[in-house]
C-alpha cells in the first residue's frame, strides 16, 4: 500500500479532528470536572497533527502511539459497556490512523530521513529501539494526563500525579533529542504513575472495593507499565556508559 502523501494527510486529519473535538469539549465545559483533562488530551492530538504536518522525524512514531491509545481506550470501553457506536467510531478512526502511518514506505518522510540519523549517529538497530520507545511513550502520555487531571479529593496525590505529567512530557522531549535525562524522566514518570495507581487501588479496597475507580486505575497502571517498557531498551546502553567494564590486568 503506497499513497504515502494521501495516507499522511488522512492520518493528520484524524489527529486534527480529535484535537478540535477535545478542544471544543474543554472550551464548552460540558463536563466541568474534566475540563483540564480534555484540554490536555487536545494538546496531545495537536502535537501529533502538527508534528505529522511539519515532518519531524519522530512524528510517525508518536502519532502511531496516540492512535494505539485510542484503540486501547475504545477496547476497554467496549469491554465495560459493550460495542456502542461511539466507541466503534473512536476505535475505528484511531486504528485507521495507525494503519495509515504503518509500514516502510511511510517511514521515508519521517524516521527514514538520513539527515537526523547522521546527526545522532544512529544505525538501524538504534533507530528501531528509539521508535519502539517513542510509540510506547505516545500511548502512555494521554493516559497519564487523564489520570492526573481527573477529579480527586486527595491534594497530595494530585501534586504527585502532576509531577508524573511533567516528567512524562519532559522525558518525551528528551527522548526524541537522544538525551539520557529524558530516558530517566520517563522511567520516573512510569514509576510514579504505578505508585499512584497502586495507592488509589489500595485505598479503594480498604474502603470497601474499587467501585467506580476501578476502570480508571486500569488505564494508569497500563500507562505506567508502558512508560517503563519505553525506558527498558535504553537501560543496558546507559549502564554500559556509566559503569564501563575494565579488563582485568
Amino acid at each position: 500500500m503506497k499513497l504515502v502523501g494521501e495516507r499522511r494527510a488522512l492520518a493528520a486529519a484524524i489527529m486534527a479532528f480529535y484535537f478540535l473535538l477535545y478542544g471544543v469539549m474543554a472550551f464548552s465545559q460540558l463536563a466541568p470536572d474534566f475540563t483540564k483533562a480534555f484540554a490536555a488530551i487536545s494538546g496531545v492530538y495537536f502535537l501529533a497533527f502538527f508534528a505529522l504536518v511539519a515532518g519531524y522525524f519522530w512524528a510517525r512514531w508518536y502519532a502511531v502511539g496516540v492512535g494505539l491509545y485510542g484503540v486501547i481506550t475504545a477496547a476497554v470501553g467496549m469491554w465495560q459497556i459493550g460495542a456502542e457506536p461511539i466507541l466503534l467510531f473512536i476505535g475505528g478512526t484511531h486504528l485507521a490512523a495507525t494503519v495509515f502511518l504503518w509500514g516502510e514506505a511511510m517511514s521515508q518522510p519521517y524516521d527514514g530521513q538520513a539527515a537526523w540519523r547522521e546527526k545522532f549517529h544512529m544505525d538501524d538497530s538504534a533507530v528501531q529501539r528509539l521508535g519502539r520507545s517513542v510509540i510506547r511513550a505516545g500511548v502512555s502520555l494521554p493516559f497519564i494526563l487523564l489520570y492526573a487531571f481527573m477529579p480527586r479529593p486527595d491534594s497530595a496525590t494530585t501534586v504527585v500525579s502532576l509531577a508524573a505529567v511533567v516528567l512524562a512530557a519532559a522525558g518525551l522531549r528528551g527522548l526524541v533529542r537522544l538525551r539520557t535525562w529524558g530516558v530517566l524522566a520517563l522511567g520516573a514518570a512510569g514509576a510514579l504513575t504505578l505508585a499512584i495507581a497502586g495507592a488509589d487501588a489500595a485505598s479503594s479496597v480498604a474502603s470497601g472495593g474499587l467501585g467506580a475507580l476501578g476502570p480508571w486505575i486500569l488505564r494508569p497502571a497500563l500507562a505506567g507499565g508502558l512508560m517503563l517498557s519505553a525506558v527498558a531498551p535504553f537501560l543496558r546502553p546507559i549502564l554500559r556508559f556509566m559503569l564501563p567494564v575494565h579488563p582485568i590486568a
